[in-house]
């Protein structure tokens, strides 16, 4: 990272400066706050409020896109209050650890890591989810909900746009994972509960599942249809949102839905022969899939 220290103690600026730099971070010290204002973007800008006769809101203003860490002696509104409401991101107290100082940079360093991955998750997910159309009105759905269909993007469409419209955390269980059941006994009250893969689950299992997630707001999905389950049940049609959407879905989808969705209704035998692969092929995809063909 490239950091600014502003500071007229220099003994103090050239020690700050010599720990963050064995720490592989550029610094560059000004004594004073015009000194300053170089217009060069830095990530961080470590700042003295007890620089005598001098104004720091124009640093605050010129770097309101770094991350701006006070220095002070002594807290106060004009050494405190006042600047963190200008923009600055934090504040130490002199003296102080350097290493209670790196501390607070690399909290803000991950902080802004979090806040960048977080931004593209959310433009990756609205892309892949755009020719997606989801009719139900979202403050009248009630959970627990059961989807069942084998177009999965849809299952996953309604449960991040749900989790979105409530502005509520997501979180996701695959019921193909062998520690679901142990996760699912952990549960946060918080977050709503988005599990997938509910056709893997056993029918003696049932009754143990919905007990545990009794009382938390639970999006399921299935690509099978399963009736008399304690929940709301929306069937969606699978061919008219695989071949409807405007997309030409890639060989591998392709082969995973017809697997998902068929593999019950031929046998092995003949199901490679309508997909032109090999009966050990079909094998390898359904164990690269995690899809569990019952008995």
């Amino acid at each position: 990272m490239n950091v600014l220290i502003i500071e007229n103690e220099i003994y103090l600026a050239q020690s700050i400066a010599a720990k963050l730099s064995d720490l592989s971070h550029h610094c560059d010290i000004s004594s004073s706050t015009k000194e300053g204002l170089k217009g060069i973007d830095y990530d961080v800008v470590l700042l003295s409020t007890n620089i005598n006769g001098q104004d720091i809101y124009p640093v605050i203003e010129a770097y309101k896109n770094a991350v701006v860490i006070l220095m002070v002696s002594y807290v106060s509104n004009d050494t405190v209050s006042k600047p963190l409401a200008a923009g600055a991101k934090d504040y130490i107290l002199k003296p102080f650890m350097i290493e209670e100082l790196v501390r607070k940079i690399q909290h803000f360093q991950n902080h802004a890591r979090i806040r960048r991955q977080n931004q593209t998750y959310e433009r990756y997910l609205a892309h892949t989810f755009s020719g997606i159309k989801i009719d139900e009105d979202f403050e009248k759905i009630e959970l627990p909900l059961m989807i069942c269909s084998g177009y999965q993007k849809y299952a996953d469409a309604f449960a991040f746009r749900y989790a979105q419209h409530h502005k509520r955390p997501l979180q996701f269980i695959s019921l193909a994972s062998s520690k679901a059941m142990q996760e699912l006994s952990t549960l946060s009250n918080n977050n709503v509960l988005y599990i997938t893969d509910f056709q893997n689950l056993k029918k003696s299992d049932h009754k143990m599942f919905f007990e545990l997630i009794d009382k938390h707001p639970c999006i399921i999905s299935s690509t099978e249809y399963t009736e008399s389950l304690p929940c709301r049940i929306i069937e969606v049609e699978n061919e008219k949102h695989l071949f409807d959407q405007g997309e030409i879905l890639p060989i591998e989808e392709y082969v995973k839905y017809i697997m998902t969705n068929f593999q019950n209704r031929f046998p092995d035998t003949e199901l490679s022969k309508k997909l032109g692969i090999s009966r050990k092929s079909l094998w390898e995809k359904r164990k690269k899939y995690g899809i569990t063909k019952k008995k």
